[in-house]
């Protein structure tokens, strides 16, 4: 059976374990924090003013509506703009940006229920994380970024699902956004990161609605040989989709909490076992695995962005007591800082290929000689409890007390006209 056909039946029978639908209900409260807390951020006010005059009936978060294209552009966009979003090693992206705008956004356009918009945004996570495995990290090492080219497929498997797309169409659905699918990482560190969620969010409903309408395309528009996958260095892999519908991927999402690239993240929660060095540090090697040089290694960032990509700084930042987990933090002030620019040019890093891009190893050397030797895995599972609480740490101080009650509540709820007026509202900063 070709990846499109597992797909397609994918899309049209997967009844979601309780297990994932609960991970999911807390990437839908992740996913709204962070897009609410990022709609003044740059790439949102241009991408704001781009839709002047829309209307439909999907909402924009921080108020206004379009037609639910431009409401996924949109939102994809701004949830991902502070880089603040959830996380999946093996798809080697950001699942829920491109998936749940547009789950929101057809869900609101066809009067769906606020759970049926969570299962059609969970398949939607789901392909994204299985397209991204069969596409494999030569797809990613070339310089594809998988959250816009992997997640342009889950975005039209999330659309499909709440279109009731037959098996067919679906197929075809496939087969066009394989020929929408874009996103290089050549754009990290500017607004074409975000933007690439936005397109990949446009393009599932797109594909969805233009499949429907009667387009047609090709049936095997992602596996051919002159289809996405071969044509954009994809590995094909053959286990990528086992147990698709019975095991599911999203359970073991991780969610970010530091405001910066989740390639950061190891090290960053590896340093928080540093608080108590008192005396002076005189150099720090930091060991990664290989391929994050490629995303992470600003040696000298000028900017609060280019911050965020930054091993040496974010490990300044760190070691000096600046709060990684804060949006505020990562500011161009911060990344010109003189004694954090001095601590950053202490700062080594390292590739080791035998830890995994989910781990992280950090040796410290004091300026009396002793060497403080720090460890962390991503890997590691959080229960469910411990990560609901620091979602709920994290939305509070994103949003505030009372929008994080708020939200809370939205998302644990039934009722969908809840959550989108929630995000109408422009977000109160204040605490």
């Amino acid at each position: 059976m070709s990846p499109e056909d597992i797909l397609a039946r994918f899309a049209a029978t997967a009844t979601p374990t309780p297990e994932a639908r609960a991970v999911m209900r807390l990437s839908l409260r992740d996913w709204v924090a962070c897009g609410m807390a990022g709609v003044d951020e740059p790439v949102s006010r241009i991408l704001r003013a781009h839709l002047a005059g829309a209307t439909g009936p999907s909402t924009l978060i921080g108020g206004g509506s379009a037609r639910p294209a431009e409401a996924a552009l949109f939102n994809g966009a701004t949830s991902h703009a502070l880089d603040y979003d959830d996380t999946h090693f093996a798809h080697i992206g950001h699942p829920s940006v491109a998936v749940i705008p547009v789950a929101l956004a057809l869900a609101e356009q066809t009067g769906a229920t606020l759970d049926a918009m969570l299962d059609a945004a969970l398949i939607g996570a789901e392909a994204s994380i299985r397209v991204g495995i069969w596409l494999g990290r030569g797809h990613y090492e070339t310089g594809f970024h998988q959250t816009a080219t992997a997640g342009a497929f889950g975005a039209t498997l999330a659309a499909a699902r709440l279109l009731g797309l037959e098996a067919r169409t679906t197929r075809m659905a496939i087969g066009l956004a394989a020929t929408r699918a874009s996103g290089l990482k050549a754009q990290f560190g500017t607004m074409g990161k975000p933007y690439n969620a936005g397109l990949a969010a446009e393009t599932g409903v797109e594909a969805a609605l233009l499949a429907r309408a009667g387009m047609t395309a090709a049936a095997r528009g992602l596996s051919d040989l002159q289809g996405f996958g071969p044509t954009h260095q994809g590995t094909a892999a053959a286990d990528a989709f086992d147990g698709l519908g019975e095991d599911w991927s999203m359970s073991s999402v991780s969610h970010k909490f530091h405001a910066c690239c989740h390639g950061l993240h190891a090290m960053l929660e590896a340093l928080a076992g540093a608080d108590r060095i008192e005396e002076q540090v005189e150099s720090v090697t930091v060991a990664t695995h290989p391929r994050w040089l490629r995303v992470c290694a600003i040696a000298a960032p000028k900017t609060g962005l280019e911050a965020k990509f930054s091993y040496r700084m974010t490990a300044a930042m760190a070691l000096r007591g600046v709060d990684t987990a804060a949006i505020s933090s990562f500011s161009d002030a911060t990344a010109t800082d003189p004694a954090l620019c001095a601590m950053r040019d202490r700062v080594a890093v390292l590739a080791d290929d035998g830890l995994s891009d989910m781990q992280a190893r950090v040796t410290i050397t004091t300026a009396s000689g002793a060497r403080i030797e720090l460890f962390h895995d991503l890997d590691a599972q959080m229960p469910l409890a411990a990560r609901t609480e620091r979602i709920d740490r994290k939305t509070r101080a994103l949003l505030g007390e009372a929008r994080a009650n708020a939200l809370r509540q939205a998302t644990d709820g039934a009722a969908l006209p809840a959550l989108s007026a929630l995000l109408a509202g422009k977000p109160d900063y204040s605490g």
